[in-house]
């Protein structure tokens, strides 16, 4: 876990890495949380780091969102059908899980280590907009009775919006607990810009015992072997989440065209719940450097507190384009 280690190979890749910012230590002391939306993620992501806090004697609990069952172009491949039913999607994800489980043996985490919540593959956004859902009150009590010290959980910024989604609600709860643990934020679809990471770098030896879990996950590597190889060769690069950030602000980062604005819903969530417009019926703004500002009365003071923008309309692109900001 040597820093300078972790910086040289960042600095070869054009990466940026604060040099003033110390990897975690970990000890018998430290509780390793996982958030892991789907199957694979937190071998992936956090395979690294699931090794080096078991090898410290830390404990690790991984908090599985979703089965991964709507996943239906491997399960289409590897099964030789063109129409998923519920009993095909329900077989799915308990393949996804076993294999899950065997990853995890290979990493060192114990069978009883990992707790299962049973979402909606590809519909915890929907499930967080919905008032009444209880996703936040779940996510919120199962982090509560595990006490970890650290977190590892997706990045606001990843384009699958179970994960991007994910965040959100880990903030949220997190903001609950009478004390905050350290967040790290990973990042598996797409990239961000302009952000300092801290870097993990594995021995030899757990890059390799972390290639052999992912090859655990047969029904993903049948379509996705090379790119899910090169995941998860890369260090391990975790975007330090603040846990109280700072003043918020009403500015937004997009600036749809025109055309585009009567298909886009604007969405506001808090501590205090969700608030959700069309575009054009926003509370909406634009200052002089034609910046959209957002005019709520209230909910912009509350800490943390994120905006989602999207399509209004259903399509067939899984991934989110404008996704998730922390105002």
């Amino acid at each position: 876990m040597a820093l300078t280690a972790c910086a040289a190979s960042a600095a070869s890749k054009g990466l940026a890495i604060d040099p003033a910012v110390e990897p975690p230590t970990f000890s018998a002391l430290t509780r390793l949380l996982v958030v892991a939306p789907h199957p694979d993620d937190e071998t992936l992501a956090t395979g690294l780091l699931i090794q080096q806090v078991r090898a410290a004697g830390g404990e690790v609990q991984i908090l599985l969102l979703t089965a991964g069952d709507n996943n239906p172009w491997p399960q289409r491949w590897l099964e030789r059908r063109i129409r998923i039913r519920g009993v095909d999607r329900q077989r799915w994800g308990q393949r996804r899980l076993a294999e899950m489980q065997h990853a995890l043996r290979q990493l060192d985490v114990p069978a009883q280590a990992l707790r299962t919540l049973g979402w909606p593959d590809m519909g915890i956004t929907e499930g967080l907009l919905q008032s009444g859902s209880g996703l936040l009150a779940t996510l919120a009590e199962a982090i509560g009775e595990f006490h970890p010290s650290l977190i590892a959980l997706p990045s606001l910024h990843d384009r699958h919006p179970d994960h991007g989604t994910a965040h959100v609600l880990v903030r949220l709860a997190v903001a609950r607990l009478a004390r905050s643990p350290a967040m790290l934020a990973y990042l598996v679809h797409g990239r961000t810009l302009g952000v300092r990471y801290v870097e993990i770098c594995g021995s030899a030896g757990q890059q390799a015992c972390k290639q052999q879990a992912l090859s655990a996950y047969r029904s993903q590597m049948a379509l996705s072997r090379n790119r899910l190889r090169r995941l998860a060769a890369l260090p391990e690069r975790y975007a330090l989440v603040p846990p109280r950030p700072g003043q918020p602000a009403s500015a937004l980062p997009w600036l749809p065209p025109a055309w585009l604005q009567p298909w886009l819903r604007l969405s506001v969530v808090s501590e205090r719940g969700t608030q959700s417009w069309r575009w054009r019926d926003a509370p909406l703004r634009r200052d002089g450097e034609g910046i959209y500002q957002l005019t709520l009365t209230s909910g912009l003071d509350d800490i943390p507190c994120f905006v989602r923008l999207a399509w209004d309309l259903h399509a067939l692109w899984i991934f989110d384009h404008w996704g998730w900001h922390e105002l």
